[in-house]
Order: C-alpha cells, then sequence, then structure tokens
C-alpha cells in the first residue's frame, strides 16, 4: 500500500505525494478532517483510487508511530 506514496525533491518541494500526482498526504488527509468524505474526493480527482486515499492514511500513521510528543504544560490561571 505505501508504494502508493513517493517523496522527490523536485515535486511538491519533497512533500509526500499520490504516485503519480501531485496531490500531497498532507492535503488528502486535510480534506477528510473537513467532512470531505472519500466519495467526493474521487469524484474531484477521478484518476484516484480508494487504496490512495488508504495510503495517505496509512503513511500518516506510520508515521505518527515515529514521532514523540511532549505535554506543554497549561498556563496557571
Amino acid at each position: 500500500m505505501l508504494e502508493r506514496i513517493t517523496i522527490n525533491p523536485k515535486v511538491m518541494v519533497g512533500k509526500p505525494v499520490i504516485r503519480g500526482t501531485r496531490l500531497t498526504v498532507e492535503y488528502i488527509l486535510g480534506l477528510l478532517a473537513h467532512a470531505t468524505t472519500m466519495e467526493e474526493i474521487l469524484e474531484e480527482y477521478p484518476g484516484l483510487a480508494k487504496d490512495d486515499i488508504y495510503a495517505c492514511l496509512l503513511f500518516a500513521s506510520k508515521t505518527l508511530q515515529d514521532a514523540s510528543f511532549i505535554p506543554i504544560a497549561a498556563e496557571a490561571v
């Protein structure tokens, strides 16, 4: 599934994109986060497949596995 995502410094400044497109993983995740349905995305970008969108989700999930988060202390009121 992850072979659908590529990173090339000459395409979209090296951001991860769906292979053969200039659609970034970030852009697709943003659409989903704003309640755009998979069907709406596929209708807008007919060259995409559901597996391309699933690959974006998998890529994000795998990327977060290697990230560390440090909570920021809440300010005193």
